[in-house]
């Protein structure tokens, strides 16, 4: 197993996170990124939007699976786990 190739799934699954984070935000809030994670986060609501921003990793899981980056995915499921502790403790 390289270690390297799970430091990359990792990063790809935060990055891919972020990005979920983001674009839910954008979209189905009337406010900008800052404003609504400000929000979200007084309103105790920030842990399902990260929650939700996590799901775009499912896609990059089963694209990393097709082209047999099997240690890539599971630096995919290792940032699933951290966020998982994560959002249990905002």
């Amino acid at each position: 197993m390289k270690k390297i190739d799970l430091f990359y799934g990792l990063i790809i699954g935060l990055t891919t996170s972020l990005i979920g984070i983001y674009l839910f935000i954008i979209i189905f809030t009337p406010y900008s990124f800052l404003g609504g994670l400000q929000l979200l986060k007084f309103e105790e609501k920030l842990g399902k939007i990260v929650t939700l921003g996590t799901l775009l990793n499912i896609g990059i899981f089963f694209w990393l699976l097709k082209y047999k980056k099997e240690t890539m995915a599971k630096g995919i499921i290792l940032t699933i786990l951290l966020l998982t502790i994560i959002t249990l403790f905002i």
